[in-house]
């Protein structure tokens, strides 16, 4: 009666069923592992909630993970606090804002000892103007204002030097419907002496005289008596003319007081002359966002000293360090810069190829240095419309299985010995396609480490999407007797399909093959599940978006596991 094996056999559990006593139904409907609290804290924090995902709402998203940064806080606050802390310093995040709302989670905490550790860490996590803003908006909706919030907002502004505070409140007058007035008002922030007539001039603009406050008897405030300030930094003397400045005169402040885009007035920002004077102190982050404009108004022009500028400092590996530009930035900036006009908005222009170069090198001088493990890998990527359907940190246009194809090549680009495929829809044979049945199937994606970054994007993007049997690297690699050392999955973990769950197919594969391979996976969106089984040390699960993810990967392969490697670079 061999067909009763059919019906059960403990190593090939179709993945709509458990497994494992472990495993849980995820929200397609297949069975994965659970991650712990802090590794879905890290998950959080690099990958976000914006936009959902392909089967959350960013709403449900939130909260999911709102409850395990508790969860978190509850067992450790003061530890989670340096997790939030460190990660957002980093430059590990696409974005800041994760660690913000999760920073602000940790301020509205019951303990007294990790709401004193998360204002201790305010300016490690938010270090501009509209970080503040974003902080001070979602706190505000968690607690009241408290001596311990009023004392760490204003050290924000007295921390600062007079040169850098009066930068961030020039280039940051406010955001999300707060400003810096309303800040101080809520802080009654007391300035130092070098400070005083910044403040004066944040709250009341031009008036650094003697100034008389009426008082109220509604609020029984008494009226007050201010004495005149002196010491208004330069730069802010100066801003007060760069609003109502002609071009000639923009461009002269620009060049003496180091102005950027945002700060001038808007009638001029179709002026090549004016753009021109701000690019060479152009921050690297601005520079990145702002190509198309500056190509739009011909600054950018090929064999121009502006694109050769430019294009070397795309590529200055310091300068993107200490700009803590995320790969993500770069690889979007790519994307939008070569099809030559925005997601949003009518801005149109003609990419120059020497700009597009510099941001396809620019993206893997973001890395940093690679060493190469050595080792036969197997890279595989969903391209399911699970991560078609999930935008990356929220940036419009940039999906999730590009991110997945881009974050492999750079793997690729360092190794020799490798091979790349992809899940795709259902096709004929055994395996689907070049390797399959009528079911999910893994093929060619026609991808190499030699092509352009921004012809591997449109590549992607025209692949048909389908199902995704993440077993199905373990079980080609068997059938056609592949000699490999390591398989890593690109996914979002939302898989269902397959006769057998992928730890069960590696298992099989180690046993067929005689080979001690290890499983990676690298996961793209902030759920809880992981194909990867935590009891196994040859399997790990690793967040895919992580600026420090080819290297955790490379540790790993190498003999390391992922944590090891996140300590060893931490210091």
């Amino acid at each position: 009666m061999t067909q009763y094996a059919e019906h059960f056999n403990p190593r090939a559990t179709p993945q709509s069923e458990p497994a494992d006593p472990q495993q849980v139904e995820n929200s397609a409907g297949g069975y994965t592992f659970v991650v712990t609290d802090a590794a879905r804290l890290e998950r959080w924090l690099i990958l976000g909630g914006e936009g959902g995902t392909y089967y959350a709402t960013e709403r449900a998203l939130t909260r999911e993970n709102a409850r395990t940064i508790e969860a978190c806080l509850a067992a450790d606050g003061p530890g989670t606090v340096a997790t939030i802390a460190q990660i957002s310093e980093s430059g590990r995040a696409p974005k800041n804002d994760p660690a913000i709302f999760a920073l602000a989670l940790a301020a509205a905490h019951a303990d007294p000892a990790t709401r004193a550790a998360a204002l201790a860490a305010l300016p490690r996590v938010c270090r501009t103007g509209t970080h503040l803003f974003t902080f001070v908006a979602i706190v505000d909706k968690f607690r009241g204002w408290g001596p311990g919030l009023k004392k760490a907002v204003a050290r924000w502004y007295n921390g600062k030097s007079p040169s850098a505070l009066a930068y961030q409140i020039a280039k940051y007058p406010e955001r999300g419907g707060w400003s810096h007035p309303d800040v101080l008002r809520l802080t009654h922030a007391v300035p130092g002496p070098e400070h005083a007539a910044i403040f004066r001039w944040m709250a009341t603009g031009d008036e650094l005289g003697p100034r008389e406050v009426a008082g109220s008897e509604q609020s029984k405030r008494c009226a007050r008596s201010y004495s005149a300030v002196e010491g208004l930094p330069p730069f802010l003397q100066a801003y007060r003319a760069l609003k109502q400045a002609d071009e000639a005169q923009t461009i002269r402040l620009i060049i003496e007081h180091g102005y950027t885009h945002e700060m001038i007035d808007t009638r001029h920002k179709q002026s090549r002359n004016v753009w021109a004077a701000l690019l060479p102190k152009m921050p690297l982050g601005a520079l990145v966002r702002n190509l198309g404009k500056l190509t739009e108004v011909g600054l950018l022009a090929p064999l121009s000293a502006a694109v050769a500028d430019v294009s070397a400092r795309l590529t200055d590996v310091a300068l993107i360090k200490k700009a803590r530009l995320h790969p993500v930035a770069l690889l979007s900036a790519l994307k939008v810069y070569a099809q030559g006009h925005g997601e949003k908005g009518k801005l149109r222009w003609t990419p120059v190829p020497a700009i597009i170069d510099a941001l396809d090198a620019g993206f893997y001088e973001s890395f940093g240095v690679l060493e190469p493990v050595g080792k036969a890998l197997f890279l595989a990527l969903d391209v399911s419309g699970s991560m078609a359907g999930t935008p990356v940190a929220g940036i419009p246009g940039l999906d999730c299985r590009m991110a997945a194809a881009a974050l492999a090549m750079v793997t690729a680009r360092v190794e020799k010995n490798w091979h790349i495929a992809g899940f795709q829809e259902a096709g004929p044979g055994r395996f689907g396609g070049q390797w399959g049945g009528g079911r999910p199937r893994l093929v060619e994606l026609g991808i190499s480490p030699h092509m352009r970054l921004d012809d591997v994007l449109k590549k992607m993007a025209a692949i048909p999407m389908g199902g995704t049997d993440c077993a199905l690297p373990m079980l080609v690699a068997r059938e056609e007797k592949f000699n490999v050392d390591g398989f890593a999955v690109y996914t979002d973990n939302e898989t269902w399909a397959g006769d057998i769950h992928p730890h069960q197919a590696l298992c099989d594969y180690r046993q067929t093959s005689g080979r001690a391979a290890k499983l990676a996976v690298c996961a793209f969106t902030a759920t809880e599940f992981s194909i990867a089984d935590p009891s196994d040390p040859s399997e790990i699960d690793i967040v895919g978006l992580d600026a420090s993810a080819p290297h955790f990967l490379a540790d790993f392969f190498r003999g390391a596991r992922a944590p090891l490697a996140r300590e060893a670079s931490e210091e």
